[in-house]
Formats: structure tokens, C-alpha cells, sequence
């Protein structure tokens, strides 16, 4: 995996377009990347070639040394490696033996070595150590027999796994496009049409969109778009929907990074969940009888287990939070009595939208809380809530985790009559959160914390009850932008073992919210204290316990909110301190399509 974008009609500039197409995939995360074009003034016996540019790295503001090539067919893609190192060689596009066919890919064959040695049977040689390019060697070896979108056909229903495919066929003019599992869409522009990894990719040139099924194919070329069924070869309509696009969700407007753009814009995406969702909050919750499973990925999965602790105190029932990758080891045991909400921000992760068939199969309900329209996961689900976020371009989940929180927050007040007062306790943690954001909270209270912790190699950090998904969603906030080793901790386990890690000077971040919690955990600070720890208390309340003290609002079950934003600002501080890139971590990519 990962970015995916291509162009095929009247223009001449293929290679700018797909450059630009790929740069507007970049927060998708990635390390090398590459476009292959058609160059329809070429020097070979035919007048025509393929031309590869392939870099590692990140693609910013570089430039094609062949975009001036004439062409009007060409197409690119971004890695995130899986197979096979960090390389040039490794990097797509894959071209076939003769040059006539490139590949471009997303997934994991996962019987690619017997295919391949095959391949190498029949006299096939391999130019790179990746899965994705025994596609295009057997693309090829089928053409012997058979027109292109049959050879496609018959090669992709020969492979295990779930992938998406796009083929540029220089001898067709075309591209020729197939996926199962893994996302992409079709763009339909006056110049002609497109298709991307990511719907939000082809707003910079197209006007329509149509999100390809699982087990379809499309041909595009320069006069038109056509599909078929790829398991029958029956041809299908294409039904078309406008495409809607926000520009500036895309650009950074006047801040330097779209982390410290998106932490600022979540006090608006809150007011919108409290202030626009009713009808779906009322309808899905109708569907929430007996014990919910929420099932998420990262920080989806922190806020599915928050919903697990929400149940309970709200609703009065119990409730369970599944990470995606682990749910297949639970599903199978599911009946149609119960109701599983599949929570995501890109809603393609391959960990959730593997589940969606199989839960059909079985008749059980499941539903889904998602920041993607047109996603996988939206399109697959009938129950629906669609998260109030935008677009987010930084690799981290911030307004997309807020916003995930608050709507399972309010679902929770829903399914007890008390949505107002849900609402009123979300108004109250917008403020708080306003607070936070001021440059005087980020002086006073959040610099002190970010120089500090920069200094370490190691920091824990903890909470009880309610806080504990919150300290877990810090945790890895912090890890993910700043590669420093931290772990996040139930602050009644420490005595249990984790405590004999603590020795003199290890941070340790305390969530320490009012409540019935609150004297337990600063019995734990007082623990680790004594021990030598650095204690960073996060609460409204200060403490003789804490060194430093990030203070934020109290607001009841939500001052998790307020405090997981504190601790955004604090991984921020920190990124730019340690010179790293706060918009692009390293090895991590935002829409994970591969298992």
C-alpha cells in the first residue's frame, strides 16, 4: 500500500496530474514513491514506451524529471513497504518483462511465492522483491491468450488476499483498474478520467466520483469508462454522484502543520457533533439493545474502549471494545441478538471492512461511526454515523478521536432519554478546550511539559476508570510523533509489576480527573513518586503530588477530552523540539489497508 492515483483522456500533462494527484496522497504516510507514464512520442519500434520515475523518500516538493514527457495516460503511487526493503527497485510502478504493461498496487498477495515460482518456471525474470509485481508478469503471460480485461479477470481471481490493482496497458491506451478489499475510486472530469486510492484526491481535478465495489473492474480510457462484474465478466453500469470537495480541508491555510490546524479545529467539530446529529444519534441508538460491541483500530479502538466504560456508568449495562485485528477471534461466536458498531476514521482499514461480509453471512447487526463518506465501511453498513470531522491530513487521529469519543458519549445518553444533558456536558468540555488552545496555556502549561519530556528516553503514563482508554490514546499520541518509548498504564496495575520500571526521573503523566477516581490516583502518583518519577499531573485540581502541572477544566466523564487535547499539544511541542515531522511519522500511514 498505499497512495494511488492515475489520469487517462484529452490532456497532455499526465505526469503533472498524477504528481499532484500523489502529493495530495502524501498524508496517507509512505516511503518511497513513484509514476510511470506513456510516453506517446517514444523511441522504440513501435513510437511508444513506458517511462518510470521512481524515488525513496518523501515526495514534498520534488518535481518529475519526465513531466514534460507528452502523455496523455500515466500513473503513480506512494509505498508504504510490505514486501521487499526500502528501495528503488522496490518502489512502484512494476513494469511487465516486454515493457508494454505497468502496475501499480495495494494489498498483499498472499500466495504470491507459489505464483511466482511459476513464473520463474515459465522463464520470467523479477526486477524487484515485491509481491505486486507477479500480477503484471501474469497479466502478461495471459495476454498470450486472451484480450487485456480477460487477462486481468483471470489473474485476479487466482490470487488470495484483498487488493487493489491498477494496470496501465500502453498497447490499449488504457488503464485497467480491480479491486477486493482495498479502496479506490473513479474520477469522471470534461478532460477525462481518473482513479484514486482516496476519493479526496480526484477534487483536484474531477467533478464525479463512483467508488468502486469489491470484485469489479473498470477500463478507462482517452473516450470513456466502462465496468464489469470480475468474477463473470458481466458488463455493469456506472452510476455517477457529484463529488464533494472542500478545498481548504486539503491546505494548512495560516498554520505551520496540519496537526497543530486540526488539534485547533476541534472545538468546531465538537460543536457540530452536539449541534447536527440528532437524527442519526436517535436512530442508531435505537439499534443498541443489550451488550454493544464497539470494534475500532488505534486511537478508534481507545475510543471504543472509552464507549465500554460510558456504558456502563450511563446506561447501566456492560459493554465491550474489540481491536479490529482481534475481533475475528470473537465474531464467529456473535449472533443476531447482538449489535457490533465498528468505529474508524478512514473507514477502509482492512482490519474492520474484513469483518463486514462475514457478519452478513452470519446475520449479525452491525453498524458504523465513520469520518468517510464513500468509504468501505460507510457504504457496507445500513446503521450509520457519519463523524462531523473533515478531512484529516496529519497521520495522527486528533479531531477525528475527539469527535469518535463525543458521539459515543452522547449515543450512550441516548439510549437513556438523556441526550440533553449529554449535549449540555459536551458545550461544557468545548470551553475547556477553547482554554487550552490560547497562546498562554501553551506558554504557562504546555512548553514546561514538552521540554521536559524531550529529554527523556522513557515515560509511563497512567489513569483509572474512566481515564484509562485516555492514557493509552496519550501514550500513543506521544509515541507516534515523537519515537520515544512511552507506555500507557491502568493506574491500579503499577503494583502489579509495571512499578519496578520506575527508577529516578522517569516522567510519568497522571490523568487525574474529579471524581470518585480521583484520591485513588493520586495514591498511584504518590507511588511512583516515592520511587523517583517525575509526576506530570493532568486535572483541575492541583496536587503536592504532581512536579508539573497541566491544569484543564473539570467536565464530568468528558475531562478524558479535554485532557486527551492537552497531551496533543503536548506531542506537538515535542515533534517540533525533536525536529521531527509532526504531519508525517515515520513508518506509520493513515488509511492501513493491508492486515
Amino acid at each position: 500500500m498505499c497512495g494511488i492515483f492515475g489520469y487517462v483522456g484529452t490532456q497532455t500533462d499526465a505526469a503533472s496530474k498524477t504528481l499532484q494527484g500523489l502529493k495530495q496522497l502524501e498524508y496517507r504516510g509512505y516511503d518511497s514513491w513513484g509514476v510511470a507514464v506513456a510516453d506517446q512520442g517514444g523511441t522504440d519500434q513501435s513510437g511508444q514506451r513506458i517511462v518510470v520515475e521512481k524515488h525513496v523518500g518523501k515526495i514534498g516538493d520534488a518535481q518529475l524529471t519526465t513531466a514534460d514527457i507528452t502523455s496523455s495516460l500515466a500513473v503513480g503511487h506512494t509505498r508504504w513497504a510490505t514486501h521487499g526493503g526500502v528501495t528503488e527497485r522496490n518502489a512502484h510502478p512494476h513494469l511487465s518483462m516486454k515493457n508494454r504493461l505497468a502496475v501499480v498496487h495495494n494489498g498483499i498477495i498472499e500466495n504470491f511465492a507459489e505464483l511466482k515460482a511459476e513464473l520463474l518456471q515459465k522463464g520470467y525474470q523479477f526486477r524487484s522483491e515485491t509481491d505486486s509485481e507477479v500480477f503484471v508478469l501474469l497479466v502478461e503471460e495471459e495476454l498470450k491468450s486472451a484480450p487485456l480485461v480477460e487477462a486481468v479477470q483471470r489473474v485476479f481471481l487466482r490470487l488470495r488476499g484483498l487488493n487493489a490493482f491498477v494496470l496501465l496497458s500502453l498497447d490499449d491506451q488504457q488503464l485497467v483498474v480491480v479491486r477486493r478489499g482495498s479502496p479506490l475510486a473513479l474520477g469522471k472530469a470534461k478532460d477525462g478520467w481518473y482513479v484514486a486510492s482516496d476519493a479526496s484526491a480526484l477534487g483536484l481535478y474531477a467533478d464525479q466520483v463512483y467508488y468502486l465495489a469489491d470484485n469489479q473492474v473498470a477500463v478507462l480510457e482517452d473516450t470513456g469508462a466502462y465496468l464489469w462484474d470480475a468474477e463473470t465478466l458481466q458488463q455493469l453500469p456506472l452510476s455517477w454522484q457529484p463529488l464533494e470537495f472542500q478545498p481548504q480541508d486539503l491546505e494548512k491555510g495560516n498554520y505551520p502543520h496540519f496537526l497543530i490546524k486540526e488539534i485547533n479545529e476541534q472545538p468546531d467539530v465538537l460543536q457540530k457533533v452536539g449541534s447536527a446529529l440528532e437524527k442519526e444519534l436517535i436512530s442508531y441508538a435505537k439499534q443498541l439493545s443489550g451488550q454493544p460491541y464497539f470494534v475500532g483500530c488505534g486511537s478508534a479502538y481507545h475510543a471504543a474502549l472509552s464507549a465500554s466504560y460510558f456504558w456502563p456508568l450511563i446506561v447501566g449495562q456492560t459493554a465491550s471494545a474489540i481491536p479490529g485485528s482481534e475481533f475475528r477471534y470473537q465474531r464467529d461466536v456473535l449472533d443476531h441478538n447482538q449489535f457490533v458498531t465498528f468505529i474508524s476514521q478512514s473507514g477502509e482499514t482492512i482490519d474492520i471492512v474484513e469483518h463486514l461480509p462475514k457478519l452478513t453471512e452470519r446475520q449479525v447487526p452491525f453498524g458504523a461511526i465513520v469520518n468517510r463518506v464513500g468509504s468501505s465501511l460507510e457504504r457496507g453498513s445500513t446503521h450509520k454515523v457519519l463523524l462531523p470531522a473533515g478531512a484529516e491530513q496529519c497521520v495522527l487521529a486528533t479531531k477525528s478521536y475527539t469527535a469518535m469519543v463525543a458521539v459515543l458519549f452522547l449515543l450512550a445518553h441516548q439510549a437513556t432519554g438523556s441526550l440533553e444533558t449529554g449535549k449540555a456536558q459536551l458545550r461544557r468540555t468545548v470551553t475547556a478546550i477553547q482554554t487550552l488552545l490560547t497562546p498562554h496555556y501553551r506558554t504557562q502549561s504546555i512548553l514546561p511539559v514538552a521540554e521536559l519530556l524531550t529529554r527523556k528516553d522513557h515515560l509511563f503514563v497512567i489513569g483509572r476508570g474512566n481515564s484509562y482508554p485516555a492514557a493509552l490514546e496519550a501514550n500513543l499520541k506521544i509515541k507516534e510523533v515523537t519515537y520515544i518509548h512511552a507506555e500507557g498504564f491502568a493506574g491500579g496495575e503499577l503494583k502489579h509489576g509495571v512499578i519496578a520500571l520506575i527508577e529516578q526521573g522517569t516522567p510519568c503523566l497522571v490523568f487525574a480527573p474529579e471524581g470518585e477516581e480521583y484520591e485513588a490516583t493520586i495514591s498511584n502518583a504518590l507511588e511512583l513518586k516515592v520511587r523517583g518519577a517525575q509526576i506530570i499531573g493532568i486535572s483541575s485540581k492541583p496536587s503536592a503530588a504532581f512536579d508539573l502541572h497541566i491544569p484543564v477544566d473539570d467536565c464530568g466523564l468528558l475531562s478524558v477530552l479535554a485532557g486527551a487535547v492537552a497531551v496533543q499539544l503536548v506531542a506537538y511541542e515535542m515533534a517540533l523540539l525533536l525536529g521531527n515531522d509532526p504531519d508525517k511519522p515515520r513508518n506509520l500511514a493513515k488509511s492501513v489497508t493491508v492486515k
